[in-house]
C-alpha cells in the first residue's frame, strides 16, 4: 500500500494526512528517536541558542535539541496539524519546548531570530520547497545551520511514496545544492545512507532574501 501520496501537497492535504495518522504515530515511529538524537548531534548547537524543530510532529527530536541547547536556550516545535501537537503534549514534549501551531511558509517569528533548524521530512510535505527554505532563512540568523533528516533513505522513501527514485529528486544532491543555494543556504554536508538521509546547511551571511 502506498503510504504517502507525491508532491506538491497542499496545506489541507498534509493536516487531512497526519490528523488521520497522529494516534498511531508514535507507535510506528517513536523507535526513531535514537536516529533523531544522532542527527541533532551532529549540528554545531551552541550551548544558550534558539533551535526550532519545523514540521515537529510528535516532537521526536525536542528532548535531543533541549539537551543541545541547554537549560538557558530556547526549543520550538512547529506543525501545521494539531493533532500531531496533541499527541505531542500527552507524550510529554512539552516539558522541552514550546509546541506552536504554525506553517513552515510563515512562521511566526522575527526575522534573524533562530540559531538552529531542524527539519524531518518537512520537504517532502509542502508545495513548494523554495518558498519553505527562503522562510527558513529568514528567521535563522547568518551563520545558523539547518538540518534536513530522514530516519530512512531516498531509496526506501520514494519505494514508501509509491515511486521510483530519480536523480531529479529534490533530495537528490545536485538538486538539493542548487535550492539550498538560490533560498539562503549553504549545503555542507550530504548523507543519504542505507538507514537514513542527512544534508546539513549554514545560513550564507551575505543572503538579502526571504520575506
Amino acid at each position: 500500500m502506498v503510504e504517502e501520496q507525491q508532491q506538491p501537497w497542499s496545506l489541507a492535504q498534509t493536516q487531512a494526512f497526519f490528523s488521520e495518522r497522529a494516534a498511531t504515530w508514535e507507535t510506528k515511529y517513536g523507535h526513531d528517536m535514537p536516529a533523531y538524537a544522532k542527527a541533532v548531534g551532529q549540528l554545531p548547537v551552541p550551548q544558550g541558542a534558539v533551535a526550532i524543530d519545523v514540521g515537529c510532529g510528535t516532537g521526536r527530536a525536542m528532548p535531543a535539541l533541549r539537551d543541545a541547547v541547554g537549560p538557558k536556550g530556547a526549543v520550538i516545535g512547529f506543525d501545521v496539524t494539531s493533532e500531531m501537537l496533541e499527541m505531542a503534549v500527552t507524550l510529554g514534549r512539552r516539558a522541552y519546548g514550546a509546541l506552536v501551531l504554525g506553517d513552515a511558509n510563515r512562521l511566526p517569528l522575527s526575522s534573524a531570530s533562530v540559531d538552529v533548524v531542524f527539519a524531518a521530512g518537512l520537504l517532502g510535505h509542502v508545495a513548494q520547497a523554495d518558498v519553505v527554505l527562503a522562510e527558513l532563512a529568514r528567521v535563522a540568523r547568518p551563520g545558523a545551520h539547518l538540518a534536513l533528516f530522514h530516519p530512512v533513505s531516498r531509496a526506501a522513501l520514494a519505494t514508501r511514496r509509491g515511486r521510483t527514485l530519480s536523480p531529479d529528486d529534490l533530495l537528490a544532491q545536485p538538486v538539493l545544492r542548487g535550492v539550498l543555494d538560490r533560498t539562503g543556504w549553504r549545503l555542507e554536508t550530504y548523507d543519504d545512507a542505507e538507514d537514513r538521509f542527512f544534508a546539513a546547511a549554514q545560513r550564507r551571511e551575505e543572503y538579502a532574501g526571504g520575506r
